[in-house]
């Protein structure tokens, strides 16, 4: 049964799976747009959303958390650039645009995620 499993394993283990995240989530906030997976835009979306609302706080200790969670550059360019866009919004920082054409090779759906 399925009870409770909020996320897509995406056929990895723990370790492996925090560390593609953290990789997704870096290459979406420094590129700002990626072309992903329908799977993998659905599974960074509350990642991201959650590390810009922390930036948003625009204290030491949101900083020190996004430093924590993402490398340097990430950490610093959430916290001074795209938090401060989104200061009166209250949420929905990114969309997931669907792509009708699959992937070739797997037949995979592809979708860009990319900040509003």
């Amino acid at each position: 049964m399925r009870h409770l499993s909020k996320t897509k394993k995406f056929g990895l283990k723990r370790g492996p799976r925090k560390a593609f995240m953290k990789i997704l989530a870096q290459n979406l906030i420094m590129k700002e747009r990626i072309k992903t997976t329908e799977a993998r835009a659905k599974a960074i979306r509350p990642i991201v959303e959650r590390l810009v609302s922390h930036g948003k706080k625009q204290n030491i200790a949101a900083l020190r958390m996004l430093t924590e969670k993402l490398p340097k550059v990430a950490a610093y360019k959430v916290y001074h650039e795209i938090a401060p866009r989104y200061k009166d919004r209250k949420g929905g920082y990114t969309r997931i645009v669907k792509h009708l054409a699959p992937r070739k090779h797997d037949a995979a759906n592809m979708a860009t995620i990319e900040f509003i």
